[in-house]
């Protein structure tokens, strides 16, 4: 983790992250307030990487009951 730090502390510096991909920028203006929001633009990859087996293992049940329902039905 502590690498992982250095390396976007490092990226901030250089004003880049190295890779040539910028990320995703919204800004958003209102009389009192600024906001600016800045999405990592690996963030796909990691909510693939974080949802893809929960993901999975709700289609094998769903499959699975869809399955013991059929049995059911035809008895």
């Amino acid at each position: 983790m502590s690498e992982r730090k250095d390396r976007y502390r490092a990226a901030l510096q250089r004003g880049g992250d190295g890779t040539g991909r910028s990320p995703k920028v919204a800004t958003l203006h209102s009389r009192y307030v600024q906001v600016t929001i800045e999405v990592d633009p690996d963030l796909q990859r990691d909510l693939t990487r974080w949802a893809g087996p929960a993901v999975s293992t709700l289609v094998l049940a769903g499959t699975t009951v869809l399955r013991t329902l059929g049995r059911a039905v035809r008895l």
